[in-house]
């Protein structure tokens, strides 16, 4: 068994996965969960972090039974191959997602250096821009990259 990557339709994901894993084939869609304002209440929201990316587990055999899911495009492909991806990449990604960066909030001060003690960017240093009651916005240079990070 093997982890491929499956494109779906867009805003599909959740639903491609879980009627894959009903059908018996293990499907993973990772999101992350936040809680998103509205003007008269707050809801919790899952957001696919791999947009319009299924991994689904399965032998090379059993390959075309996804299709059998409405949502389903095609598979990644990767120089002439169904695009795979390591078991280990899996479980990183999974760990990742599941845990959340506790930052002391008098470390939080716009214009200074911050580096990111946890997560996929783990060790890269930024400088804060913007600080606001649930948001911080950082500068990740040596990668050229703006973040907006949501703090609970």
């Amino acid at each position: 068994m093997k982890w491929y990557v499956i494109y779906t339709k867009r805003n599909f994901l959740i639903r491609v996965a879980k009627s894959l894993n009903t059908l018996g084939i293990n499907a993973y869609c990772p999101v992350i969960e936040y809680v998103k304002q509205y003007s008269d209440r707050k809801k919790k929201v899952e957001k696919p972090v791999l947009t319009s990316y299924v991994l689904v587990n399965i032998s090379e055999k059993e390959r075309v039974n996804v299709f059998s899911i409405p949502g389903v495009l095609r598979y990644l492909f990767w120089l002439g191959k169904p695009a795979e991806v390591r078991q280990d990449e899996i479980d990183i990604l999974k760990r990742e997602l599941k845990g959340c960066i506790d930052i002391p909030e008098n470390t939080l001060v716009k214009g200074k250096d911050f580096t990111i003690p946890s997560g996929p960017f783990k060790g890269f240093e930024g400088k804060i821009l913007n600080l606001s009651k649930n948001k911080l916005r950082l500068k990740l240079a040596s990668i050229g990259l703006f973040m907006t990070v949501n703090i609970s």
